[in-house]
């Protein structure tokens, strides 16, 4: 079958050849774990175990500044089949995570779809995160309708110039909100349960890259007029140069953490749009905040 998934909409057949997330059918993860460091509604608190994730390896966007470059750009990871997968999402909810949480999922959908209905019968019961760049088919978004709880999708960009260099996809602002109005189509507006868990909803992220904050205040301003009130919003200022930053002259001005001023600057447009969520402290743009990827849990 000639896979269409994500917006790319490549045509490869993935069991013989590489699209261009360069993965075969397979789902491939390079980590499971509970996982502490997402937003308090994703994460809860540390003390009470935290989100069931499951890192896949691959994208569909590839950005030259991911954290996660060496599962997203040089696809280090371990294949599973659908019936270990199923386990893991399993095993995860033994271990007392609040939700089961897909990092990066877009390109392995049918599979990690037949795996969580797999996991469902061996009584997987905690709400299922799609946790995304963002950048997705709305055709791939409602065969997931009913069984996604809560949608974690970033909007990184508005303008195509700086989406193309950074994640050679120019038609990303249009496409990321389109796939928004379909998620929040499905999922409503965020409940939550007593203790703060995020039970359905849309939380949407944003993270600051360095010198683009006048971009960013554009995504902030065009997420709230369109969607503010059925969305949770998380600003983020964990850039930390990861990738092709810190090597390819192209993106020198990018090999920088973002200053206190940029920072500021799009949080002024967050408080003054209204937008209802979470702020990082910039503490958190640091190395050791990203996880090993050393296999462990699959």
């Amino acid at each position: 079958m000639k896979c269409e998934l994500c917006p790319r909409r490549c045509g490869v057949d993935r069991a013989v050849s590489r699209g261009y997330c360069g993965m075969g059918e397979l789902p491939v993860a390079a980590k499971a774990m509970l996982h502490l460091w997402e937003e308090p509604c994703i994460s809860g608190d540390p003390e009470t175990g935290g989100s069931g994730a499951v890192f896949f390896s691959g994208c569909v966007l590839g950005c030259a500044y991911c954290q996660n470059f060496d599962i997203s750009t040089e696809r280090k990871g371990r294949e599973l089949t659908e019936e270990r997968l199923a386990q893991i999402f399993v095993d995860l909810q033994r271990q007392g995570a609040r939700n089961i949480n897909l990092v990066n999922p877009t390109h392995f959908v049918p599979a990690i779809k037949r795996a969580l209905l797999l996991a469902k019968t061996r009584g997987l019961s905690l709400p299922i995160v799609y946790n995304s760049g963002g950048y997705e088919r709305v055709e791939t978004l409602q065969t997931l309708d009913g069984l996604v709880d809560v949608y974690l999708p970033d909007v990184k960009y508005y303008d195509s110039g700086l989406a193309k260099l950074l994640s050679d996809a120019p038609d990303y602002f249009d496409t990321a909100m389109t796939a928004l109005a379909e998620m929040i189509r499905q999922t409503g507006k965020p409940v939550l349960s007593e203790d703060g868990i995020l039970l359905r909803g849309t939380v949407v992220r944003h993270l600051v890259l360095p010198g683009q904050y006048k971009d960013s205040i554009d995504v902030v301003k065009r997420v709230a007029e369109r969607f503010g009130g059925e969305i949770l919003f998380s600003l983020m200022s964990q850039y930390t140069p990861f990738g092709r930053v810190k090597t390819d002259p192209r993106f020198e001005k990018f090999n920088r953490r973002v200053t206190t001023f940029e920072y500021r600057k799009v949080l002024d447009a967050v408080y003054n749009a209204e937008l209802i969520g979470y702020m990082q402290e910039r503490s958190s743009a640091k190395e050791e905040y990203t996880p090993s990827f050393d296999f462990s849990g699959l």
